[in-house]
């Protein structure tokens, strides 16, 4: 490790000092001589250094230009020099690079929104060997029915497999961190599945505010009622079933009178032409959002379920139970 330079803990900046734990992390990685990794929060090399000997290229997101310094001359008139590029900035403001594999000791802060901005990168990557704290770790990989299991392991469970692969110490770092870490690997699955990925989040993020309700309480909150009742309005006027009934019912009146200054039709044949307009519904003026919620519910056999109880296929016939209503999340 550099000597001299203040790591800022704020920043989560815990140097991966022992070279036992690094050689394995690298060993979990299988990595190939053909691959780019990329790695965030490089640090002062420790790691970066080892995957540069058996890899065709590194990429180090690094955000203080201290650590970027350190990691230069580290690799400065070596050999490894022409196969170090570094990117100085935040790594969640910027657009990722193509590689094929994510290796990091990742500062803990950005743990969350990073693993999301690399599960919906394109194109995929082969798999990503990453440093978390423990607790959220044991979040990523935790199943239904167990106390950790929340929105973030249903999410990343959705988008990829995740297997925890080793305990981390506080002591294996500069300076410790006040938690243990644990190292997890994430492969994306692909092809991912067929998904609108921010309507199913809408879903789950509801159904995860109170992970311990029944859903048929977690949908009674007047703002879920209120975002519900939004969507299912516009929904309604993309899909021609609201007040543009109207307009929609004059365009038919007016294409048909024009079709038939153009041919003769017979009576017998007027009378076989569908007039598919007259499927179209305006939203009644006592209808309530919340009473249709709660049927879906009844329907689709979930409202007395709890999220913490629920996986990925029974969040998948809800969403598809209420998108068939023309009730949406995003």
């Amino acid at each position: 490790v550099a000597v001299g330079i203040l790591f800022n803990t704020g920043a989560g900046q815990h140097i991966l000092k022992n070279p036992l734990v690094v050689n394995s992390i690298i060993e979990k990685a299988a990595l190939r001589r053909t691959d780019v990794i990329l790695e965030v929060g490089p640090g002062t090399g420790n790691l970066t250094v080892k995957m540069l000997e058996k890899v065709k290229k590194v990429i180090a997101c690094e955000i203080d230009p201290r650590l970027v310094g350190e990691l230069q001359k580290r690799v400065q008139g070596t050999c490894l020099a022409n196969k170090l590029e570094i990117k100085v900035g935040d790594v969640l403001k910027t657009d990722l690079p193509f590689f094929d594999a994510c290796v990091a000791n990742l500062p803990y802060q950005i743990s969350s929104p990073f693993v999301f901005k690399l599960l919906l990168h394109r194109p995929f990557f082969r798999c990503a060997i990453l440093m978390f704290q423990r607790e959220f770790a044991l979040r990523l990989v935790a199943k239904p029915g167990t106390k950790l299991y929340c929105r973030l392991s249903i999410n990343t469970q959705l988008l990829a497999r995740v297997d925890h692969l080793m305990k981390v110490g506080k002591n294996n770092f500069r300076p410790p961190p006040k938690v243990e870490s644990s190292v997890v690997r994430i492969e994306p699955k692909n092809p991912p599945p067929p998904i609108n990925f921010q309507e199913w989040d809408g879903l789950v993020r509801i159904a995860f505010v109170r992970k311990n309700k029944t859903l048929s309480a977690a949908f009674k909150s007047s703002a879920v009622e209120q975002l519900l009742d939004h969507n299912y309005r516009i929904h309604c006027s993309l899909h021609n079933r609201v007040s543009s009934f109207l307009i929609y019912y004059i365009l038919f009146l007016c294409t048909l009178i024009y079709m038939l200054t153009l041919i003769r039709i017979k009576k017998s044949e007027l009378k076989s032409l569908k007039c598919y307009s007259f499927s179209m519904r305006e939203i009644p003026e006592n209808f309530k959002i919340a009473e249709k919620v709660q049927t879906v519910l009844k329907d689709t056999g979930y409202s007395e379920k709890r999220a913490r109880s629920m996986d990925i296929d029974d969040f998948i016939r809800l969403l598809h139970g209420f998108n068939s209503e023309g009730i949406h999340f995003s």
